[in-house]
Protein backbone atom coordinates (compact mmCIF):
# COMPACT_ATOMS: atom_id res chain seq x y z
CA UNK A 1 0.00 0.00 0.00
CA UNK A 2 1.46 3.33 -1.05
CA UNK A 3 1.64 6.20 1.37
CA UNK A 4 -0.88 8.95 0.86
CA UNK A 5 0.85 12.20 0.04
CA UNK A 6 -0.52 15.12 2.02
CA UNK A 7 0.40 18.45 0.48
CA UNK A 8 2.26 20.76 2.81
CA UNK A 9 0.39 23.81 4.01
CA UNK A 10 1.82 26.98 2.46
CA UNK A 11 3.60 29.27 4.86
CA UNK A 12 2.17 32.71 5.28
CA UNK A 13 4.52 35.50 4.37
CA UNK A 14 4.73 38.87 6.08
CA UNK A 15 2.51 40.35 3.39
CA UNK A 16 -0.07 37.64 3.99
CA UNK A 17 -0.16 38.32 7.72
CA UNK A 18 -0.49 42.05 7.07
CA UNK A 19 -3.37 41.41 4.66
CA UNK A 20 -5.18 39.26 7.23
CA UNK A 21 -4.58 41.76 10.02
CA UNK A 22 -6.25 44.67 8.18
CA UNK A 23 -9.89 43.68 8.94
CA UNK A 24 -9.00 42.83 12.54
CA UNK A 25 -7.31 46.20 13.02
CA UNK A 26 -10.38 47.87 11.48
CA UNK A 27 -12.71 46.06 13.92
CA UNK A 28 -10.41 46.87 16.84
CA UNK A 29 -10.36 50.60 16.08
CA UNK A 30 -13.91 51.20 14.92
CA UNK A 31 -15.89 48.58 16.86
CA UNK A 32 -14.14 47.12 19.90
CA UNK A 33 -12.59 50.37 21.16
CA UNK A 34 -15.86 52.40 20.95
CA UNK A 35 -17.75 49.51 22.54
CA UNK A 36 -15.31 49.40 25.47
CA UNK A 37 -15.71 53.16 25.94
CA UNK A 38 -19.51 52.84 25.98
CA UNK A 39 -19.30 49.89 28.38
CA UNK A 40 -17.00 51.90 30.65
CA UNK A 41 -19.49 54.79 30.73
CA UNK A 42 -22.33 52.36 31.51
CA UNK A 43 -20.51 51.40 34.73
CA UNK A 44 -20.25 55.04 35.83
CA UNK A 45 -22.62 57.25 37.78
CA UNK A 46 -24.48 60.24 36.37
CA UNK A 47 -23.21 63.66 37.46
CA UNK A 48 -23.91 67.33 36.80
CA UNK A 49 -20.72 67.93 34.85
CA UNK A 50 -19.23 67.90 31.38
CA UNK A 51 -19.29 65.06 30.40
CA UNK A 52 -22.32 64.20 32.59
CA UNK A 53 -20.90 61.19 34.42
CA UNK A 54 -18.30 60.43 37.07
CA UNK A 55 -15.06 59.48 35.27
CA UNK A 56 -13.79 55.97 36.00
CA UNK A 57 -10.87 53.90 34.82
CA UNK A 58 -8.57 56.85 34.16
CA UNK A 59 -5.31 55.66 32.56
CA UNK A 60 -3.58 58.86 33.67
CA UNK A 61 -3.71 57.68 37.30
CA UNK A 62 -1.43 54.71 36.64
CA UNK A 63 -1.94 51.05 37.57
CA UNK A 64 -2.94 51.84 41.15
CA UNK A 65 -5.65 54.17 39.95
CA UNK A 66 -6.84 51.60 37.43
CA UNK A 67 -7.22 48.87 40.05
CA UNK A 68 -9.03 51.26 42.39
CA UNK A 69 -11.38 52.25 39.55
CA UNK A 70 -12.15 48.59 38.76
CA UNK A 71 -13.20 48.02 42.35
CA UNK A 72 -15.56 51.01 42.12
CA UNK A 73 -17.38 49.78 39.01
CA UNK A 74 -21.13 49.57 39.54
CA UNK A 75 -23.81 47.66 37.63
CA UNK A 76 -26.60 49.78 39.09
CA UNK A 77 -27.52 51.11 35.64
CA UNK A 78 -28.14 47.58 34.36
CA UNK A 79 -30.22 46.80 37.45
CA UNK A 80 -32.22 49.97 36.77
CA UNK A 81 -33.04 48.72 33.27
CA UNK A 82 -34.66 45.62 34.77
CA UNK A 83 -36.66 47.61 37.32
CA UNK A 84 -38.17 50.18 34.92
CA UNK A 85 -40.63 48.51 32.53
CA UNK A 86 -40.08 51.27 29.94
CA UNK A 87 -36.84 49.67 28.82
CA UNK A 88 -37.85 46.04 28.48
CA UNK A 89 -41.06 47.14 26.76
CA UNK A 90 -38.93 49.18 24.35
CA UNK A 91 -36.71 46.17 23.63
CA UNK A 92 -39.73 43.89 23.15
CA UNK A 93 -41.57 46.40 20.96
CA UNK A 94 -38.46 46.93 18.83
CA UNK A 95 -38.02 43.19 18.24
CA UNK A 96 -41.72 42.75 17.39
CA UNK A 97 -41.81 45.73 15.00
CA UNK A 98 -38.55 44.61 13.35
CA UNK A 99 -39.84 41.02 12.97
CA UNK A 100 -43.15 42.13 11.42
CA UNK A 101 -41.35 44.57 9.13
CA UNK A 102 -38.94 41.82 8.04
CA UNK A 103 -41.85 39.49 7.24
CA UNK A 104 -43.61 42.20 5.22
CA UNK A 105 -40.36 42.98 3.41
CA UNK A 106 -39.95 39.30 2.54
CA UNK A 107 -43.53 39.06 1.23
CA UNK A 108 -42.97 42.08 -1.03
CA UNK A 109 -39.33 41.43 -1.89
CA UNK A 110 -39.55 37.76 -2.90
CA UNK A 111 -41.77 38.36 -5.97
CA UNK A 112 -39.53 41.27 -6.98
CA UNK A 113 -36.34 39.17 -6.73
CA UNK A 114 -38.02 36.21 -8.43
CA UNK A 115 -39.23 38.40 -11.30
CA UNK A 116 -35.74 39.87 -11.71
CA UNK A 117 -34.15 36.40 -11.77
CA UNK A 118 -36.64 35.10 -14.37
CA UNK A 119 -36.44 38.19 -16.60
CA UNK A 120 -34.37 38.22 -19.83
CA UNK A 121 -30.62 38.42 -19.29
CA UNK A 122 -30.38 41.77 -21.09
CA UNK A 123 -32.99 43.35 -18.80
CA UNK A 124 -31.52 42.25 -15.46
CA UNK A 125 -28.87 45.03 -15.13
CA UNK A 126 -31.58 47.67 -15.60
CA UNK A 127 -33.85 46.06 -13.00
CA UNK A 128 -30.91 45.75 -10.61
CA UNK A 129 -30.12 49.43 -11.06
CA UNK A 130 -33.75 50.34 -10.29
CA UNK A 131 -33.54 48.41 -7.00
CA UNK A 132 -30.32 50.21 -6.02
CA UNK A 133 -31.55 53.60 -7.27
CA UNK A 134 -33.07 54.74 -3.90
CA UNK A 135 -29.58 54.57 -2.35
CA UNK A 136 -28.61 57.52 -4.56
CA UNK A 137 -30.88 59.75 -2.47
CA UNK A 138 -30.37 60.69 1.17
CA UNK A 139 -32.05 58.28 3.59
CA UNK A 140 -33.42 61.19 5.62
CA UNK A 141 -34.95 62.87 2.55
CA UNK A 142 -36.66 59.62 1.55
CA UNK A 143 -38.21 59.28 5.00
CA UNK A 144 -39.36 62.91 4.95
CA UNK A 145 -40.99 62.23 1.58
CA UNK A 146 -43.23 59.63 3.21
CA UNK A 147 -44.54 62.32 5.57
CA UNK A 148 -45.88 64.20 2.56
CA UNK A 149 -47.47 60.98 1.27
CA UNK A 150 -49.01 59.59 4.49
CA UNK A 151 -50.20 62.69 6.38
CA UNK A 152 -53.94 63.46 6.55
CA UNK A 153 -53.78 65.95 3.69
CA UNK A 154 -51.04 64.02 1.91
CA UNK A 155 -50.90 62.58 -1.59
CA UNK A 156 -52.27 59.15 -0.60
CA UNK A 157 -55.38 60.49 1.09
CA UNK A 158 -55.98 62.99 -1.73
CA UNK A 159 -55.81 60.18 -4.29
CA UNK A 160 -58.16 57.90 -2.34
CA UNK A 161 -60.63 60.74 -1.79
CA UNK A 162 -60.53 61.68 -5.47
CA UNK A 163 -61.23 58.07 -6.49
CA UNK A 164 -64.09 57.86 -3.98
CA UNK A 165 -62.56 54.92 -2.13
CA UNK A 166 -62.75 56.69 1.24
CA UNK A 167 -65.03 59.44 2.61
CA UNK A 168 -62.56 60.94 5.09
CA UNK A 169 -58.75 60.96 5.34
CA UNK A 170 -57.09 57.87 6.78
CA UNK A 171 -54.99 58.36 9.92
CA UNK A 172 -51.69 56.69 9.01
CA UNK A 173 -49.08 59.11 10.30
CA UNK A 174 -47.92 58.66 13.92
CA UNK A 175 -48.95 54.99 13.93
CA UNK A 176 -47.09 51.69 13.71
CA UNK A 177 -48.45 51.26 10.19
CA UNK A 178 -46.41 54.27 9.07
CA UNK A 179 -43.35 52.75 10.76
CA UNK A 180 -43.88 49.45 8.93
CA UNK A 181 -44.21 51.31 5.61
CA UNK A 182 -41.03 53.30 6.27
CA UNK A 183 -38.95 50.28 7.29
CA UNK A 184 -40.18 48.10 4.42
CA UNK A 185 -39.50 50.85 1.87
CA UNK A 186 -36.08 51.74 3.28
CA UNK A 187 -34.73 48.21 3.75
CA UNK A 188 -36.37 46.45 0.79
CA UNK A 189 -33.17 46.52 -1.34
CA UNK A 190 -31.24 44.80 1.47
CA UNK A 191 -33.55 41.79 1.10
CA UNK A 192 -33.99 41.84 -2.67
CA UNK A 193 -30.28 41.86 -3.53
CA UNK A 194 -29.12 38.69 -1.69
CA UNK A 195 -32.36 36.93 -2.61
CA UNK A 196 -31.87 37.82 -6.27
CA UNK A 197 -28.31 36.48 -6.09
CA UNK A 198 -29.62 33.10 -4.85
CA UNK A 199 -32.46 32.90 -7.38
CA UNK A 200 -30.23 34.01 -10.25
CA UNK A 201 -27.87 31.05 -9.61
CA UNK A 202 -30.78 28.59 -9.61
CA UNK A 203 -30.33 25.82 -12.18
CA UNK A 204 -33.27 26.07 -14.57
CA UNK A 205 -32.85 22.45 -15.66
CA UNK A 206 -34.23 21.36 -12.28
CA UNK A 207 -37.54 23.08 -13.00
CA UNK A 208 -37.59 21.63 -16.52
CA UNK A 209 -37.03 18.14 -15.12
CA UNK A 210 -39.84 18.62 -12.62
CA UNK A 211 -42.15 19.77 -15.44
CA UNK A 212 -41.21 16.74 -17.55
CA UNK A 213 -42.10 14.48 -14.61
CA UNK A 214 -45.57 16.03 -14.43
CA UNK A 215 -45.01 18.40 -11.50
CA UNK A 216 -47.31 21.46 -11.61
CA UNK A 217 -45.51 24.84 -11.73
CA UNK A 218 -46.76 25.91 -8.29
CA UNK A 219 -45.58 22.64 -6.72
CA UNK A 220 -42.19 22.88 -8.44
CA UNK A 221 -41.88 26.39 -7.04
CA UNK A 222 -42.47 25.21 -3.45
CA UNK A 223 -40.44 22.02 -3.77
CA UNK A 224 -37.43 23.35 -5.72
CA UNK A 225 -37.25 27.14 -5.97
CA UNK A 226 -38.11 28.02 -2.37
CA UNK A 227 -35.73 25.51 -0.69
CA UNK A 228 -32.82 26.46 -2.97
CA UNK A 229 -33.42 30.17 -2.31
CA UNK A 230 -33.44 29.80 1.49
CA UNK A 231 -29.81 31.00 1.90
CA UNK A 232 -30.76 34.27 0.20
CA UNK A 233 -33.96 34.52 2.24
CA UNK A 234 -32.07 34.06 5.51
CA UNK A 235 -29.33 36.52 4.57
CA UNK A 236 -31.85 39.13 3.42
CA UNK A 237 -34.00 38.75 6.54
CA UNK A 238 -30.99 39.24 8.79
CA UNK A 239 -29.89 42.31 6.82
CA UNK A 240 -33.34 43.83 7.40
CA UNK A 241 -34.00 42.67 10.96
CA UNK A 242 -30.67 43.65 12.55
CA UNK A 243 -30.71 47.38 11.65
CA UNK A 244 -34.50 47.63 12.04
CA UNK A 245 -34.30 46.71 15.74
CA UNK A 246 -32.21 49.78 16.54
CA UNK A 247 -33.91 52.10 14.03
CA UNK A 248 -34.43 55.67 15.26
CA UNK A 249 -35.15 58.00 12.31
CA UNK A 250 -38.19 56.13 10.92
CA UNK A 251 -40.09 55.68 14.23
CA UNK A 252 -39.25 59.23 15.27
CA UNK A 253 -40.48 60.88 12.05
CA UNK A 254 -43.29 58.53 11.02
CA UNK A 255 -44.30 56.87 14.28
CA UNK A 256 -44.54 59.91 16.52
CA UNK A 257 -44.50 59.88 20.31
CA UNK A 258 -46.68 56.79 20.68
CA UNK A 259 -44.25 54.45 18.91
CA UNK A 260 -42.04 52.70 21.44
CA UNK A 261 -38.68 51.53 20.09
CA UNK A 262 -35.35 51.22 21.82
CA UNK A 263 -33.64 53.62 19.38
CA UNK A 264 -35.95 56.45 20.45
CA UNK A 265 -35.56 55.53 24.13
CA UNK A 266 -31.78 55.61 23.75
CA UNK A 267 -31.92 59.04 22.08
CA UNK A 268 -34.15 60.47 24.84
CA UNK A 269 -31.86 59.19 27.60
CA UNK A 270 -28.75 60.52 25.89
CA UNK A 271 -29.90 63.94 24.66
CA UNK A 272 -32.98 64.91 26.67
CA UNK A 273 -32.25 63.37 30.08
CA UNK A 274 -28.46 63.70 29.68
CA UNK A 275 -28.10 60.35 31.45
CA UNK A 276 -25.10 58.96 29.62
CA UNK A 277 -24.49 55.97 31.96
CA UNK A 278 -28.05 54.65 31.55
CA UNK A 279 -28.09 55.32 27.80
CA UNK A 280 -24.76 53.50 27.49
CA UNK A 281 -26.20 50.54 29.38
CA UNK A 282 -29.18 50.56 27.00
CA UNK A 283 -26.79 50.52 24.04
CA UNK A 284 -24.74 47.65 25.49
CA UNK A 285 -27.85 45.52 26.09
CA UNK A 286 -29.08 46.32 22.57
CA UNK A 287 -25.78 45.14 21.13
CA UNK A 288 -25.98 41.94 23.18
CA UNK A 289 -29.46 41.30 21.76
CA UNK A 290 -28.20 41.84 18.21
CA UNK A 291 -25.17 39.60 18.71
CA UNK A 292 -27.36 36.49 18.35
CA UNK A 293 -28.73 37.27 14.85
CA UNK A 294 -25.33 38.64 13.81
CA UNK A 295 -23.62 35.36 14.77
CA UNK A 296 -26.34 33.36 13.02
CA UNK A 297 -25.92 35.53 9.93
CA UNK A 298 -22.15 35.02 9.92
CA UNK A 299 -22.58 31.24 10.25
CA UNK A 300 -25.04 31.27 7.36
CA UNK A 301 -22.63 33.29 5.21
CA UNK A 302 -19.83 30.86 6.03
CA UNK A 303 -21.97 27.87 5.05
CA UNK A 304 -22.87 29.57 1.77
CA UNK A 305 -19.18 30.27 1.07
CA UNK A 306 -18.21 26.66 1.81
CA UNK A 307 -20.99 25.37 -0.43
CA UNK A 308 -20.07 27.68 -3.30
CA UNK A 309 -16.40 26.82 -2.89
Amino acid sequence: MSDVHVPAQPKRTLGGWLLISVPYIWLLIFFLAPFLIVFKISLSQVAVAIPPYVPTFDLAEGWNGIWESVSEFSFENYVWLTEDDLYWKSYLSSVVIAAISTLLTLIIGYPIAYGMARSPQSLRPTLLMLVILPFWTSFLIRVYAWIGILKNEGLLNQLLLMLGIIDEPLVIMNTNIAVFIGIVYSYLPFLVLPLYASLERLDGSLLEAAEDLGCPPWKAFWKITVPLSLPGVIAGCFLVFIPAVGEFVIPDLLGGSNTLMIGKTLWVEFFNNRDWPVSSAVAVILLMILVVPIVLFQNQQQKMSERDG
